[in-house]
């Protein structure tokens, strides 16, 4: 009886031992699937493209950018959470969807915390602060001398409300004590367009599409928010140089996955953009265009994340910035 009993036991195991591995088949053995809470054409997009080919070739299987656009980037965001936790579906999140739209929101529909795991930060990179041709003022210190000429009448983009375009610029304010009316967009590629045809007069926005934009002679940049010139605008001040404002922001890019996503994928995933992020044909273009590289492997990242949320938070409410 006890033989029976015990090889009952042995065949439920090893029933469990099959089921685990159908259900678990070897990773990846489909399309990966990768969001981004901003319209196609903008930072993210330029940056994970960058990315794409190999971390395809790395992972052996085929990369999908998708595009789930609104709210600063939290539609993505809740998309991703509530997504199957098999590795399959990943956020390329920044800065402000990550850490402060937590901070800015009264409501947010995750917890960047509790609702994913994190697989590898990508890059970190400052911002630019940028003006369309038609305003006349070559330095930042002669922008902030015709905002306070015009009163009321400068209006700024940004990628949507929340972000940290939003957030830098309203810094800026509180640093001068200076009025700009803010202008939110459904992601950065609608708002520098209507910057190049002069709707807004100002944004602050990320190196490598600002400087793109720069170089071509379609808008002006007046300064950098990192502590250092950047060689994407060798020739751009940094904010501090200026003397206008004490301000250095830098932001970072990440991928993320659902909550509960097995640790052997996590690992896997986090491995191939490490792997890709060696590379030094893609770094060399991260930094002209003026991205720094800078990977953090899950768990890194994950402490990373940790430490920036109360930091933001502090950011958020000197700047008096709130969204309902």
């Amino acid at each position: 009886m006890r033989f029976l009993r015990n090889g009952f036991f042995v065949l439920i195991s090893l029933l469990g031992l099959i089921t685990h591995s159908v259900a678990n088949p070897s990773f990846p053995n489909k399309p990966i699937k990768i969001i981004i809470g901003f319209p196609a054409g903008g930072p993210l997009d330029a940056h994970i493209r960058l990315l794409t080919d190999r971390l395809q070739t790395t992972l052996g299987q085929s990369v999908i950018i998708d595009y789930k656009a609104g709210a600063g980037g939290t539609v993505g965001a809740q998309f991703v959470a509530q997504a199957p936790a098999d590795g399959y579906t990943l956020l390329l999140a920044n800065t402000g969807t990550m850490v402060i739209n937590p901070a800015i929101y009264n409501q947010l529909p995750y917890d960047t915390l509790k609702d994913f795991q994190p697989i590898a930060r990508t890059a970190q990179q400052p911002l630019a602060l940028i003006v369309n041709n038609e305003v006349p003022a070559q330095s930042l210190r002669e922008f902030i001398d015709y905002i306070r000429r015009n009163p009321g009448k400068v209006n700024y983009g940004s990628a949507g409300n929340g972000g940290i375009s939003h957030l830098v610029p309203e810094m800026l304010k509180q640093e001068t004590k200076t009025f700009m009316v803010h202008i939110p967009y459904r992601g950065s590629a609608p708002a520098f367009m209507d910057l190049m045809a002069g709707q807004v007069q100002f944004m602050a926005e990320s190196i490598p599409q600002a400087a793109n934009y720069a170089k071509q002679g379609k808008l002006r940049a007046l300064a950098v928010t990192s502590s250092k010139r950047n060689p994407a605008l060798p020739d751009v001040p940094t904010v501090n140089e200026t003397g206008v404002a004490k301000l250095e922001i830098v932001g970072f890019y990440g991928v993320l996955a659902p909550k509960n996503t097995p640790p052997d994928v996590v690992l896997k995933l986090s491995n191939a953009f490490k792997q890709t992020l060696e590379s030094k044909e893609i770094q060399q273009k991260m930094v002209s265009q003026g991205a720094d590289p800078a990977f953090l492997n899950a768990e890194d990242f994950s402490a990373f994340l940790k430490k920036e949320m109360p930091k933001w938070a502090v950011v958020v409410k000197q700047a008096g910035a709130k969204i309902d």
